[in-house]
């Protein structure tokens, strides 16, 4: 089976992710999304796997949030999509792509659904 984690090193949710899947033998992609972030067209693709809209995949919390204006209700799909391109900051962590499948890892044991 193939595994693939966007993966933040510093966050504990990430970081848990992680560890349930090597505590499962599964030894994953891990992508440090943060030095290696995902294109836009990766970024539909997992929207899709998810079943999300972009929205529901940006950290609202990060400073970039405010900073890059993304609170406006007129911004269309490729413009938030372009957005979590620009600043990877503000895509929500971790994500797990398996079987076909994705899961956002909040909390971490939301990825065992598509193990």
């Amino acid at each position: 089976m193939s595994v693939t984690i966007y993966h933040n090193p510093r966050c504990g949710k990430s970081r848990g992710a992680l560890e349930l899947l090597r505590a499962r033998g599964i030894e994953p992609r891990v992508v440090e999304y943060l030095k290696t972030p995902p294109n836009a067209a990766e970024l539909e693709h997992i929207l899709e796997l998810l079943g999300l809209e972009p929205r529901a995949l940006i950290r609202k919390g990060e400073a970039a949030y405010q900073e890059a204006g993304l609170d406006r209700p007129d911004l269309d799909r490729a413009a938030l999509i372009a957005a979590l391109v620009a600043h990877p900051i503000l895509i929500e962590r971790p994500i797990v792509l398996a079987n076909g499948k994705a899961a956002l890892g909040r909390p971490p044991e939301n990825i065992l659904g598509i193990l």
